[in-house]
């Protein structure tokens, strides 16, 4: 993917070279797709992501919040004057870059970085996964099969050398095609070589077995999975 840069009221905007027009700032602003009637739901996370009719298409917007007892201070802000280091610049250049590996994530469309004083705030546009479904809402219905392609999609991420700081059920999906996909990689990076991802099959793990009907147990090790207890278990 090419990438293009542009600068318009002050705010730096990264997007693919490939989209019919340059994305103005407006595109990042939640109220202004919602002013036109473009909003289609909300998707949730600490952004409150939401699901838009872009002219690039059905895309993501996702607005970078804070989390914890920082996010009473400061809900939205970033420290750093850098937009090459800025949280929204490095996910949108990651996905690209994983992308490239034909590793299946969501396509970037374009990431904004706005200064404010000292910090700044950030956003991302990226392409909706087609008939996208949580693994945490399939946790409980998923077959052997389905959970088999999930470690083997997992795999072939650590293979890669992915560090994810977040990976759990609610940014795992299913595609309509049937193909795994990855989400929400702020703060993630590539290694320099293949990772055991031990310690992320475990959060994802822990993710589940808060997800999960009593009665069903949750593998924490070599893979991921959940499946009903047995009756001796």
């Amino acid at each position: 993917m090419d990438e293009s840069f542009t600068k318009q009221q002050s705010v730096s905007i990264l997007y693919d070279a490939a989209l019919c027009e340059p994305p103005a700032p407006e595109w990042f602003q939640p109220e202004w797709w919602r002013q036109r009637g473009l909003v289609t739901d909300r998707l949730g996370g600490r952004g409150q992501a939401l699901g838009v009719v872009s002219p690039a298409g059905h895309a993501v917007l996702r607005r970078f919040h804070r989390g914890g007892l920082i996010a009473r201070v400061s809900a939205d802000r970033f420290l750093g004057l850098n937009a090459a280091r800025s949280r929204a610049f490095r996910e949108f250049r990651l996905l690209a870059r994983l992308r490239a590996l034909a590793l299946p994530v969501p396509e970037p469309l374009a990431a904004s970085f706005e200064p404010v004083g000292p910090c700044y705030r950030a956003a991302l546009l990226t392409r909706r996964i087609p008939e996208a479904r949580e693994l945490a809402v399939l946790a409980s219905t998923l077959e052997r099969s389905g959970w088999q392609q999930l470690n083997e999609t997992l795999a072939r991420f650590f293979a890669a050398g992915l560090c994810h700081p977040d990976l759990n059920a609610r940014n795992i999906v299913l595609g309509g095609s049937g193909q795994w996909y990855l989400l929400d990689f702020d703060r993630a990076r590539l290694a320099t070589g293949a990772v055991s991802g031990h310690a992320m099959r475990r959060r994802l793990a822990r993710s589940l077995a808060r997800l999960v009907p009593p009665g069903w147990e949750v593998d924490f090790d070599a893979t991921v999975g959940a499946r009903r207890r047995s009756a001796g278990g």
